[in-house]
């Protein structure tokens, strides 16, 4: 009884803490840049997820207006093999190399490199989706990043 007692007040406690997320709409408003003009090259499907977080940068106009170069980079590499010689592990590489140009014609270069090392998997469907979804993860994380270090420019 003591425990449905503590766990209903800790819920009741915890349940109201004020969670924001920190990349929502309403908190847009607190990042002091907006983007002008976004241009991609690289890869495809790493481009595509770029733009749907930056695009949330190009609705509203701020003091800091940047035009963005982005360019990425999504590789695939052998970490390990078995005796037979099989791969065993592999490493996921996200690069985004990002030319940043203010209104002033100061220019910075932004570079984000992610990781991830996973095993190898039996089927090889599943092995892709896999794949598929480590590749969106780390652009989703790198983005972000890349937006923190937007915002963090003088």
């Amino acid at each position: 009884m003591l425990k449905k007692k503590i766990t209903i007040f800790l819920f009741l406690l915890l349940s109201s803490c004020g969670y924001k997320a920190m990349y929502s709409i309403e908190n847009i408003i607190n990042y002091n840049f907006s983007i002008s003009k976004l241009t991609f090259t690289g890869e495809r499907d790493v481009n595509i997820k770029i733009k749907t977080k930056l695009n949330k940068y190009t609705l509203v106009e701020k003091d800091k207006n940047f035009i963005l170069e982005i360019s990425s980079f999504a590789e695939k590499t052998i970490v390990a093999k078995d005796g037979a010689g099989d791969a065993t592990s592999f490493k996921s590489i996200i690069k985004i190399d990002t030319k940043v140009t203010l209104e002033n014609n100061l220019v910075k270069n932004l570079q984000v490199i992610e990781n991830f090392t996973y095993d190898n998997i039996e089927n090889q469907l599943d092995l892709k989706k896999y794949e598929r979804e480590i590749k969106i993860n780390l652009t989703e994380t790198a983005t972000e990043k890349l937006i923190f270090k937007l915002s963090n420019i003088q």
